[in-house]
């Protein structure tokens, strides 16, 4: 039986994991509609597809420094509690000078697989915090 203050500390902490998922599954939902995006603007859709396309990605970063603060949040949680967790998110600068600038083939292509490292960067860090909660569920 855990006491109350304890338990206390593991809501608290489960509530943090909820808010890191919640800011990761906005970056996700952001970032695959950024890769849809990507994938029309690198067969020839034009400066409003580059537009849509930068959007969704600025959306994902706002997310992803949303989650980074709750991440941050998460790991003093756990501290509390005495468990520790590691999740660093990276998502690059996203090329988006030279794909507003420069549009071609190539910089489409380039910034196509940017937004595939920060998306599987994201699932990395979503299947970490909910293994996390799964734990702190489990106590």
């Amino acid at each position: 039986m855990v006491n109350v203050v304890y338990q206390d500390e593991i809501d608290e902490a489960i509530e943090a994991a909820d808010e890191a998922l919640d800011y990761l599954y906005e970056a996700r939902d952001a970032l695959g509609s950024a890769g849809n995006w990507g994938l029309v603007d690198m067969f020839g859709g034009g400066i409003f597809t580059t537009m849509f396309k930068h959007s969704k990605i600025n959306n994902a970063q706002r997310s992803i420094e949303h989650a980074k603060r709750a991440i941050r949040h998460l790991k003093n949680e756990l501290e509390d509690i005495d468990r520790l967790i590691d999740v660093d998110l990276k998502t690059g600068d996203f090329l988006s000078f030279a794909d507003f600038f420069f549009d071609g083939l190539v910089a489409d292509w380039l910034m196509q697989s940017r937004i595939s490292e920060a998306r599987s960067q994201v699932e990395r860090a979503i299947g970490d915090i909910e293994d996390i909660k799964y734990e702190l569920e489990s106590l």
